[in-house]
C-alpha cells in the first residue's frame, strides 16, 4: 500500500486515478515500474493500461488542501475512507507512506484499530523503517513532489532504494 498526502488539484482530481497526470505521479509510476509494481513507467489517464501488481495507491485525505497543508477537520472527515482501504488489505505486509503528512495520518489510524504504535513516535524521515507486528512493516520516502525532487532532496535512486526495500519486505 502507498499512502501520500491528498489528490493533486490537476493530477488526481482531473484524472480519477491518485497520482495520475502529475509530476509526482511521473516520479512515483516510474519507481513502482523499475521495482516490477507496475506495468508500465507512465500513469497520464484513468485508462491508459497501467496495472499495478499487489499494490493500492491512496491518499491520507481526499480533497487537494489549499498549500498541501490539510486541516485537522479535513484529516478527521477523510480518515474513514482510509480505513475502508485498509479493510480491503487483510494480507497487507507494507505501507509505503510518501511525506511526513502521510506517516502521522497512517499511525493514527493504524493505532485505532488496535496496530501497536511506537511511544514516543519516531520522528519521520526518508528510508525509515517501523515494524508495527511480525508481519507489517511500515516503511518512510520524502513525497515525490517538485519542490522535493527539483531540489534533489530527494532522488529516484533514493526512490528506488525505497521501493526496492518495499518488494523485499513484500515477499518475505
Amino acid at each position: 500500500m502507498v499512502i501520500g498526502l491528498a489528490p493533486a488539484a490537476h493530477g488526481a482530481n482531473r484524472t480519477g486515478r491518485m497520482f495520475t497526470g502529475d509530476r509526482s505521479g511521473d516520479w512515483l509510476y516510474r519507481a513502482l515500474h523499475r521495482a516490477g509494481f507496475a506495468n508500465q513507467p507512465t500513469s497520464v489517464t484513468s485508462d491508459d493500461g497501467l496495472e499495478l501488481d499487489g499494490l493500492l495507491v491512496t491518499a491520507a485525505v481526499r480533497c487537494a488542501p489549499p498549500a498541501n497543508k490539510p486541516t485537522t477537520a479535513e484529516r478527521n472527515a477523510c480518515r474513514p475512507w482510509l480505513d475502508a482501504e485498509l479493510d480491503l488489505l487483510p494480507d497487507l505486509r507494507v505501507i509505503v507512506v510518501l511525506g511526513g503528512f502521510a506517516y502521522q495520518q497512517t499511525l493514527r489510524v493504524l493505532g485505532a484499530r488496535g496496530i501497536s504504535v511506537p511511544r514516543p513516535r519516531r520522528s519521520f524521515g526518508h528510508g525509515m523503517e517501523l515494524p508495527l507486528t511480525d508481519s507489517l512493516t511500515l516503511v518512510c520516502s520524502y513525497h515525490p513532489s517538485q519542490q522535493n525532487t527539483f531540489t534533489g532532496k530527494l532522488t529516484e535512486e533514493m526512490f528506488d532504494r525505497v521501493w526496492d526495500r518495499a518488494r523485499k519486505l513484500a515477499r518475505r
